[in-house]
């Protein structure tokens, strides 16, 4: 029997009248494994042991290794800096349109980075328990360009040179479908695409440059069984019915503090779609209370009573500094709430 994918499981804990409760973790696992960024996002055991740490203290419904940008980036030969103690970087560097045909042979399937991520989802797969699902990170296709090119360049040319960008983010789309597959045939379960470039266009042009291409991927994942993730950081609630629009699963949304109403969002998206979200990671986790915690916790469940696909997360990734107290508070405000 297949085991129940991500939509699954959200109607079913609806059905018992409880929601699933993800928050985004990773980096707190590296702090509380006595390990650092650098070393786990290059060495697959370091990864892995820093997310069952996390794994065997909070119990998430779903679980993601380290969010990281550069790993796309990096495969194809784009300079990136990888620091002690903070997430690796990728360098701005001249690009031209014909870089593309010479980075179009690049089998990121070789690289020791992809490889690494491809491993700790197998080893997440097999070690974890069976009721956390496994879920894993690709960047977008807009973003991944945005790197390539420059993030302000890319914005620029979504108006000058559509046809150039057009290139350059079909070329980044055909990259990221290479990882998603290698990732889905280690395990993963559920795949979030990670677009925070993209939140600086305009509805349109967020169509055009992001969405679709998004659209194309997440039916690439659907037809392997795997849901797909639309997480978009900042303020995007001129862009949701967007990212709705290309058939993902779910929307992952950033915080209040960011400009965000998951309420206001929930009546704009399809009932189908999953919402995700959306407890700051910054000003409520880290520099929380347990206390504050479970209020803001308990306040945004609430509101969001008549949501039916909801599951309860984060705005993003929580810094590695995040105490487990208030990661505590947060699994059991999430566990004992009865919709």
């Amino acid at each position: 029997m297949a085991r129940p994918g991500l939509l699954e499981l959200v109607d079913r804990a609806r059905s018992e009248r409880r929601r699933l409760v993800a928050p985004l973790l990773g980096f707190p696992g590296v702090e509380m494994a006595g390990s650092n960024i650098k070393l786990a996002q290059q060495n697959f055991g370091e990864h892995y042991r820093a997310v069952k740490i996390l794994a065997d203290r909070f119990a998430p419904d779903l679980i993601f290794p380290l969010m990281d940008l550069s790993v796309e980036a990096n495969a194809i030969g784009r300079t990136t800096v990888f620091p002690r103690e903070d997430s690796a970087t990728v360098v701005r560097e001249p690009f031209h349109v014909g870089d593309i045909d010479r980075m179009q042979d690049i089998r990121i399937a070789f690289d020791s980075r992809i490889l690494c991520l491809v491993e700790t989802l197998k080893m997440m797969s097999i070690g974890l328990p069976s009721a956390i699902l496994k879920g894993a990170y690709v960047v977008g296709p807009y973003t991944l360009a945005g790197l390539i090119m420059g993030a302000d360049e890319a914005a620029m040319a979504t108006l000058t040179d559509k046809d150039g960008l057009h290139r350059l983010c079909g070329f980044a789309a055909e990259k990221v479908r290479e990882y998603g597959r290698l990732l889905i045939s280690a395990g993963a379960e559920v795949i979030a695409i990670l677009e925070p470039t993209a939140v600086m266009l305009g509805p349109s042009q967020f169509r055009e440059f992001s969405a679709e291409y998004v659209q194309d991927l997440a039916r690439r994942f659907r037809r392997s069984g795997v849901a797909s993730i639309y997480h978009v950081c900042g303020h995007t609630m001129h862009l949701v019915e967007a990212m709705a629009a290309s058939g993902v699963a779910g929307l992952s949304l950033d915080s209040p503090e960011m400009g965000v109403d998951l309420r206001l969002a929930a009546k704009r998206v399809p009932p189908e779609t999953i919402l995700i979200g959306n407890i700051s990671p910054t000003a409520v986790m880290l520099h929380g209370t347990p206390e504050r915690v479970r209020a803001e916790v308990e306040a945004l469940l609430a509101g969001l009573e008549g949501v039916d696909r909801f599951v309860l997360s984060t705005g993003c990734d929580m810094p590695q500094e995040t105490p487990p107290a208030n990661i505590d508070a947060f699994m059991r405000a999430g566990r004992d709430h009865r919709p």
